[in-house]
């Protein structure tokens, strides 16, 4: 009981730092919104790398980049992520710091203040319209071709099977192959740790890791292409997973 009880004051400390924080920064959003979508988008992004930093600061969550192989963040890439937890848009922040926009949730935008900075930071996608998705992927093409690397959680969303990883879309791999861009595969170990995706009041402090692997080049390869690409990068990801003994693995 008493151990309960310290969750829920913790979790109400987080989430009064997690608002007060947004507050802070919703002015120089609102600023840098005023540059577009390409420049005021990267600048948003930048704020939202300041806005992880004291948030995990604050709540007591040290994060931690692994390097498998030297990173070059001027590089552009197509980064591949596992998605199990809602702590991993923190975690992402803290994890790249290089211009980029994520392929997220449209639902998210309606949460006040956050959905407007959200707008900004993620290339938008209603997964249950197919038009929508195929819009979203021609706006991911859009920004690879302004020089920003992007984001995708190829599970789409929660892994909620106890495997290392759920089946993956396709959109991530058409999207390397149509523009020649390299996949980085880049694992978040504790997020589920941290966060269980049932409630935000199993937060807790502690360690957080992101393990950067090898790029997975797609040189010369085509559309036809996808599925062993897509096969390819999934059991890369989930063999490192098993060997860093991810926690969610039943």
């Amino acid at each position: 009981m008493f151990l309960k009880i310290l969750r829920y004051i913790y979790g109400s400390y987080a989430v009064l730092v997690f608002v007060l924080l947004l507050l802070l920064i919703f002015p120089f959003v609102l600023l840098a919104s005023i540059f577009g979508r390409i420049r005021g988008g990267n600048m948003i992004y930048r704020i939202c790398m300041f806005w992880g930093d004291c948030w995990f600061f604050l709540i007591g969550i040290y994060h931690k980049n692994i390097y498998e192989v030297p990173h070059d963040p001027k590089k552009q890439y197509i980064f591949t992520i596992n998605h199990i937890s809602y702590l991993d848009g923190p975690v992402l922040v803290k994890t790249l710091r290089q211009p980029l926009r994520a392929l997220g949730k449209i639902e998210m935008e309606k949460i006040p203040l956050f959905g407007y900075i959200y707008s900004y930071a993620v290339v938008k996608v209603d997964r249950g319209d197919a038009g929508h998705r195929a819009k979203s992927i021609r706006n991911l093409v859009s920004v690879l071709s302004k020089g920003i690397s992007i984001i995708i959680f190829p599970e789409g969303t929660f892994n909620l099977t106890g495997a290392p990883l759920k089946n993956f879309y396709d959109g991530a791999f058409r999207v390397a192959i149509e523009t020649q861009t390299p996949i980085k595969p880049v694992l978040f170990l504790d997020a589920y740790s941290r966060m269980h995706y049932r409630s935000f009041f199993s937060l807790n402090p502690g360690r957080s890791r992101s393990v950067f692997l090898d790029e997975v080049s797609v040189e010369g390869l085509t559309l036809e292409d996808t599925q062993q690409l897509k096969e390819k990068v999934f059991r890369i990801m989930e063999s490192k997973l098993r060997e860093y003994k991810a926690a969610w693995i039943r």
